[in-house]
């Protein structure tokens, strides 16, 4: 809990220094920063926790090392589980609880916190969240494999401006393009203005003369509401609500976006279990430190296993999304290769 609390005040002031000229030049008041921070503790929670227990882990064994106590454990006959059981049974429910969080709270937390971070941006007093929010270049995939493609649209008046919508077969060929200047949604039913279809074949050739509408109603199933939440980015959105766009897109024939969300929805399972397996590689670490075993030498050893560590998930997710690695390996290829580390580590204990 102490490592936790260290951790949760430096990230605070670290980032409130690099901010710092910002924050003056603004003026920014302390509640809506006070309101930021806040905000922002849940995603600090999700992002320090691993190396707080690493680093606990480290220093915890480093000390009963140093004063030969687990050479007494050992020569009593106890195994390193046996001595370590607690400090996994502790990673185990930091992971379950960090899960938690990971999915509850910090999707919305991350909502918040760009909204505030706007409001102090843009200064306090010229800010005013607008009731008619405009949302632009929208680029949205929905259901019966089309793609949205929207200039501009209106929250308050469901209005979408420059309009061109791509309907996919299964095997990713344009089957129809419909092109329109503006869209209303009124009644349960979107109307197209001054509207042009288009019909394809599969080789991408026109079938037959492009029909013109000055007015015509589209059977759309996507409400402005579902357009609205679309819009946002895989980490403003629960695992449910991540799973529910997923299959939305199932069949869209939108093959790169699909395996980056994969990649994004089997990172919320995996991203919990560093605490764990980042534990579980700090324990023959910190059994073999040396008596003289310093809290300096812990804080450094944590923070070099903590880098690589991040440094080679950052890599699986890359080869994930680059369709080099399959999406759930591509998220757990660092925590596999830790786990296993760990436990060739553990088992080569004196």
């Amino acid at each position: 809990m102490g490592c936790l609390l260290v951790f949760f005040f430096l990230y605070i002031v670290i980032d409130i220094f690099s901010h710092l000229d910002e924050i003056l030049k603004q003026q920014v008041n302390f509640s809506i920063l006070l309101q930021y921070y806040l905000s922002f503790l849940p995603i600090i929670f999700v992002q320090v926790t691993p190396i707080a227990c690493l680093l606990a882990t480290l220093y915890t064994f480093g000390a009963l090392n140093r004063n030969n106590e687990i050479i007494a454990m050992r020569a009593s006959g106890l195994s390193i589980f046996q001595i370590t059981k607690t400090v996994i049974i502790f990673g185990v429910i930091v992971s379950i609880l960090v899960f938690w969080i990971n999915d509850k709270f910090v999707p919305q937390s991350l909502s918040l916190t760009e909204k505030i971070k706007k409001q102090m941006e843009t200064g306090a007093k010229k800010y005013k969240e607008k009731k008619d929010e405009i949302l632009t270049n929208l680029s949205i995939y929905g259901l019966k494999n089309r793609l949205y493609v929207v200039n501009k649209f209106s929250l308050a008046t469901n209005t979408m401006e420059g309009i061109v919508i791509l309907e996919q077969d299964e095997h990713q060929n344009i089957i129809k393009k419909i092109m329109a200047s503006k869209g209303v949604y009124r009644d349960g039913l979107w109307r197209f203005y001054q509207s042009v279809t288009y019909n394809f074949n599969e080789t991408g050739q026109i079938l037959d003369e492009p029909k013109y509408s000055e007015e015509e109603i589209m059977a759309i199933p996507e409400t402005p509401h579902e357009f609205q939440s679309q819009r946002q980015q895989a980490d403003f959105m629960t695992i449910a609500q991540l799973d529910e766009y997923l299959w939305k897109l199932s069949k869209s024939g939108a093959t790169t976006v699909i395996r980056n969300l994969k990649v994004d929805l089997y990172q919320r399972f995996t991203t919990p279990l560093t605490a764990i397996i980042i534990t579980l590689l700090g324990i023959p670490f910190s059994v073999k430190m040396k008596k003289r075993a310093t809290a300096l030498s812990s804080i450094g050893l944590s923070l070099m296993v903590g880098f690589l560590y991040y440094v080679l998930n950052a890599v699986g997710i890359a080869l994930g999304k680059a369709g080099l690695l399959i999406p759930i390996l591509s998220a757990s290829l660092s925590h596999i290769v830790a786990f296993i580390t760990a436990l060739y580590l553990i088992d080569t204990l004196p």
